[in-house]
């Protein structure tokens, strides 16, 4: 049995329940993770609940007969006020739409890298989800979806919750088109449609006095279900949401498809099936800036719950209510969004170093005094003695370690580094560039953005040679030594561990110019102890991608191609990326979509904007945003499937 406390709203930005987590039932302390997660109806308030479990049956019964009565304990359901003992747990009721006790899960080789975590999630509910790679993120969602069932605790839905799960690598109907897929979204409400239409003809029939009397009956029920979905205008529902993503054509064969468009068509279907409990992996790789703002207006009203894990810092800051940090296999909740906390993360470790550092004076007074007091032994001084034993037995606070990464610079640069001179390129029958001109100044990060598709790709494998314009020119300076970061992780071997994959066995590495140890080269990329010894097989989308930079990064350049590097990347690393290239010695092309990496590095913008048009930008990305939305006006918050000029070959 469980008891509810409830605890007074916070202001957002600061912990919730922070004097509510006391003790419970005979002193027992409270999982600091035991908190349930909501979002009122109304702005800027948070619900929060503890709970606190009886230690023993004996206590269970104690506890029991001392539960308030009803009344004072109002519990806030749908937006009304029910009262209702706080021993109630049943989840048929729509409080808790998803509820974790104890949730423990160990990995190989026996990592637990969920410990213990106690959670409850309300309606309406707008969760960001951030830790390190390999923290257990997706392992998290995985659970959640059901589609896990190897763990210890519980971890069950709401009775009636309808829970929808987008994957990092989702699944489609092969033998489904692009549309026929995003329908399967909506196929219930397609079907009331379908029996309205079908009712709708019945009625011109010649029917008898009962026949037409049952189809009255069930053709008023069907309409009410038809106003109740809001399906009156579905065709139009699903094609501003097959725009707003950039979904490839209807008709196109899902087997063709790139894994960003198979993910754009798996998040079209499922937010158009409205699931009561969303739970999203990284949603936002794959999307254009324009995409990812129709995404998070979506959210933001959306009436469900909404669980997302993602690196795109100003996502969280746009939809997160609330951010739940994994942290060493705890699960940390606070509330607010992402710089909210940011503050209280910094405010926290800030703690910690200043407890570490009581510690450590209070160590060395006691060591100089068992130095000083060598046959001091009586029951007085065994007093102090125990004193020093149990501080140095509490050891350091564990901080979970950051990457360093290193980009070893190439020779230096001369003025011309990349010059385009009205270039233009097609690919099949499409204009993807035209009248492409820029000139990168040495020193510079340009930030490429635009939608898939549209040529980012294509205009790397130009700089690199292995394609040439159509027409126009352009010049790569003589001094320039490439460094060609693609997207593809095909090449890495599951076999091998990372050290072997990264370093190929060797115990000193050449780093540009300079020599290295290969472990602390690897360790740079937040791969340490043990983890240098795991099979590449089993790593997180995040680790593969380090283990990808780490091996292309070695070369040195002058000139970096970086292309998606922030995919899958957690927080502490992409900070890490962005102090590397800030530090670099020589220029960077950086192909993303992430805005807070882009405005915090780029010094220009590239951006591909439809219709064969690419401008460049003296500024970061928002900057250009402000920009473009002077030249297009309200256009420019409309997002739309990618159009290309006619390719026209003299």
């Amino acid at each position: 049995m469980l008891a509810l406390l409830t605890a007074p709203c916070q202001q957002p930005g600061q912990q919730c329940c922070e004097e509510q987590r006391g003790k419970g039932e005979q002193g027992e302390r409270v999982p600091p993770s035991a908190l349930a997660l909501s979002h009122r109806s109304h702005p800027g308030r948070f619900a929060c609940r503890l709970r606190v479990k009886p230690r023993s049956p004996r206590d269970q019964c104690a506890a029991a007969r001392r539960l308030p009565a009803p009344g004072p304990q109002a519990i806030r359901i749908g937006g009304q006020i029910r009262n209702r003992p706080p021993s109630h747990e049943d989840p048929s009721v729509p409080e808790y739409v998803y509820v974790m006790k104890g949730l423990t899960k160990v990995v190989p080789p026996n990592k637990e890298i969920l410990s213990n975590i106690w959670l409850s999630f309300l309606p309406g509910a707008k969760i960001g989800v951030i830790g390190p790679n390999g923290a257990g993120k997706s392992s998290l969602l995985r659970i959640m979806a059901g589609l896990d069932a190897e763990f210890e605790g519980e971890a069950f839905a709401g009775n009636s919750v309808r829970v929808g799960h987008l994957p990092q690598e989702p699944r489609l109907d092969a033998g489904k088109d692009v549309r026929g897929n995003i329908m399967d979204g909506v196929g219930e409400t397609a079907r009331l449609l379908e029996r309205y239409n079908e009712l709708t003809a019945r009625m011109a029939e010649p029917l008898d006095d009962d026949e037409m009397a049952g189809v009255y009956e069930e053709f008023g029920q069907v309409s009410d279900a038809v106003d109740a979905a809001n399906a009156w205008d579905l065709d139009r529902t699903v094609e501003i949401a097959m725009d707003a993503l950039r979904v490839p054509p209807g008709d196109a064969d899902v087997s063709t498809l790139s894994g960003g468009e198979r993910r754009r068509v798996a998040l079209c279907r499922l937010l158009l099936s409205r699931p009561d409990l969303l739970l999203l992996d990284e949603p936002t790789n794959h999307l254009d800036a324009e995409s990812v703002a129709w995404l998070e207006r979506t959210l933001q009203e959306y009436p469900g719950t909404v669980v997302a894990i993602t690196h795109d810092r100003y996502f969280l800051d746009n939809v997160a209510g609330w951010i739940l940090e994994l942290d060493r296999g705890r699960g940390r909740p606070f509330q607010g969004n992402y710089s909210g906390w940011l503050e209280q993360k910094r405010a926290r470790l800030a703690q910690e170093e200043n407890q570490e550092s009581a510690r450590q004076r209070t160590l060395q007074r006691e060591l100089e005094w068992v130095r000083m007091s060598p046959r001091a032994r009586q029951a007085k001084s065994k007093a102090r003695l125990s004193a020093y034993e149990s501080l140095l037995a509490q050891g350091p606070s564990e901080q979970v370690g950051s990457a360093e990464i290193r980009i070893a610079p190439g020779p230096r640069l001369g003025d011309v580094v990349v010059d385009a001179a009205a270039a233009a390129k097609g690919y099949g029958d499409r204009l993807l560039m035209a009248d492409l001109t820029f000139s990168l100044p040495p020193g510079g990060i340009v930030g490429v953005i635009g939608p898939n598709g549209a040529g980012k790709t294509t205009l790397f494998r130009m700089i690199v040679g292995e394609e040439q314009p159509d027409e126009g020119a352009l010049t790569i300076g003589d001094t320039v030594q490439l460094a060609y970061v693609d997207q593809s992780r095909d090449a890495l071997s599951a076999d091998k561990t990372v050290f072997e994959e990264i370093t190929g066995g060797l115990d000193v590495l050449q780093v540009g110019t300079r020599e290295m140890a290969s472990r602390a080269y690897v360790a740079a990329f937040n791969f340490k102890g043990p983890d240098q010894q795991k099979k590449v097989g089993v790593a997180s989308g995040g680790e593969r991608n380090r283990i990808h930079l780490a091996k292309l990064l070695r070369c040195g350049g002058n000139l970096l191609l970086l292309d998606e590097p922030t995919n899958d990347l957690d927080v502490d690393t992409l900070r890490a990326l962005e102090d590397a290239l800030l530090d670099f010695a020589g220029c960077a092309v950086v192909i993303s979509h992430d805005r807070w990496f882009l405005d915090r590095i780029a010094t220009h913008t590239l951006a591909f904007e439809g219709d064969s048009q690419v401008v460049f930008y003296p500024g970061n990305f928002s900057d250009y945003e402000a920009d473009r939305r002077a030249r297009l006006g309200a256009e420019a918050d409309q997002p739309h499937r990618i159009r290309y000029k006619p390719l026209v070959r003299q």
